[in-house]
C-alpha cells in the first residue's frame, strides 16, 4: 500500500461527516497520484482594505484543506494595482490571519515578486503572435467587446506586426507613454460568448508608486495574467477562488497552454462566497465608510471587518466554528443573521 492510500484509508476510517465536493475533488487526487500526492493551496488577498467575514471563510478553507491532507498554504498578495494597495494593508491582513490561528510558516508571497517572469511571458505571447498592443482607449475597447449575444468588433491594431507590438510593448515599459495610451491584449476570440476571452488585456500603463518595486515599473499586468502563472510559478495544486471566478476559468487554462510546461499544472476550482443578510460585504464600500467618517475606522465593531469582529469579542475560534458550520457550496446562496 502506498503512502497515498494510507492517507485515504486513514481518512475514511471511523466515522465523519461526508465530504465537500473540494475535499472529494483532492481525496480523487490523491488516490490517483495526481500532483505527486501533494496539496498546496493559497490564499491570494489584494492589499486595497482589511479583511472581512466572508475572507475569513476563504482563509480557513485553504488554510484547513492543506491541514487534513498533510498539505501547504501560501500567503500571497495580490499587489499588481499600485493605486489602491498600501503596506498598512499588508500588515492587517497578515495579523488577520495569525489571529485566526493559521500560519503560512516561509511562504510569503508577492504577485509583485513575479514582474520580470511575467514581462518576459508577455513578450513570448507577442513574439508568437498572440499578444498586440492596441491603442484605443478603454472606452472603445469595451464597446469593441459587445456583449455575449452578439460578436465583438476586432481592433484594427489587432494584426501588427511582431516587431512593431514589441517595439511598442518596451517603449511602455521605458516610459514614454502616459496613462491609459496602450495597453497589451491577448489575441484570442473576439466571437467567444465568454467576454474575459475577448483579446482580454494584460497590460496597462500606471506611472504610479509602487508599495513594494517603487517606481521601478510603470506597466502593470492584470490579474487574469498573474493569478494563474503565480499559482504556477509557487506549484500551486488547487486554486481555489470564489463563484465568481467560475467565468475566468478559460482565461486562467488559456495562458497556462500558452506559456508553460505541461508536466504540472495547478487547477482552479470555485466555491460560493459568504453572503449574510443586513451585511456589507464589498470592500469598496468598507472603504468608503471609513474614509467619509460614517465608522471609526477599520476596526469598528459595527463592521464585519476580521479587526471590527475581534474588537467587538468575538475569539478565533468562534470565527473559524462558524466557516465550518456554513460550509461550501457550489451555489450562491445567503445566510440569515
Amino acid at each position: 500500500m502506498n503512502n497515498n492510500e494510507k492517507k485515504i484509508d486513514e481518512l475514511m476510517a471511523g466515522e465523519r461527516k461526508s465530504l465537500n465536493f473540494l475535499e472529494a475533488i483532492i481525496e480523487e487526487d490523491l488516490r490517483t497520484g495526481k500532483n505527486n500526492g501533494r496539496v498546496h493551496t493559497r490564499f491570494p488577498p489584494e492589499p486595497n482594505g482589511y479583511l472581512h467575514i466572508g475572507h475569513a471563510k476563504s482563509i480557513c478553507l485553504n488554510f484547513g484543506l492543506a491541514e487534513k491532507y498533510n498539505g501547504k498554504t501560501n500567503l500571497r498578495f495580490d499587489d499588481t494595482n499600485p493605486t489602491k494597495e498600501e503596506d498598512e494593508y499588508v500588515q492587517s491582513i497578515m495579523e488577520d490571519v495569525r489571529w485566526l490561528g493559521f500560519d503560512w510558516e516561509d511562504r510569503l508571497y508577492y504577485a509583485s515578486d513575479y514582474f520580470d517572469q511575467l514581462y518576459e511571458w508577455a513578450e513570448k505571447l507577442i513574439k508568437e503572435g498572440k499578444a498586440y498592443v492596441d491603442d484605443q482607449s478603454s472606452e472603445v475597447i469595451s464597446e469593441q467587446r459587445g456583449v455575449p449575444t452578439r460578436d465583438g468588433i476586432e481592433s484594427p491594431y489587432r494584426n501588427r506586426s511582431v516587431e512593431e507590438n514589441l517595439d511598442f510593448f518596451v517603449r511602455m515599459k521605458n516610459g514614454e507613454f502616459p496613462d491609459g495610451s496602450h495597453v497589451l491584449r491577448a489575441k484570442i476570440d473576439m466571437t467567444s460568448p465568454n467576454m474575459h476571452m475577448r483579446d482580454p488585456v494584460l497590460y496597462r500603463i500606471l506611472h504610479t508608486e509602487h508599495h513594494r518595486t517603487g517606481n521601478k515599473w510603470c506597466i502593470y499586468p492584470m490579474y487574469d495574467f498573474t493569478h494563474g502563472q503565480s499559482d504556477y510559478i509557487e506549484g500551486i495544486t488547487h486554486s481555489i477562488c470564489t463563484l465568481e471566478f467560475e467565468i475566468h476559468r478559460p482565461l486562467y487554462d488559456w495562458f497556462l497552454d500558452n506559456l508553460v510546461d505541461t508536466t504540472y499544472r495547478p487547477r482552479q476550482y470555485e466555491f460560493a462566497r459568504l453572503n449574510l443578510t443586513y451585511t456589507v460585504m464589498s470592500k469598496r464600500k468598507l472603504l468608503e465608510l471609513v474614509e467619509e467618517g460614517y465608522v471609526n475606522g477599520w476596526d469598528d465593531p459595527r463592521l464585519p471587518t476580521i479587526s471590527g469582529l475581534r474588537r467587538r469579542g468575538y475569539t478565533p475560534e468562534s470565527i473559524r466554528n462558524f466557516a465550518d458550520r456554513i460550509g461550501v457550496a457550489k451555489r450562491e446562496n445567503i445566510i440569515d443573521v
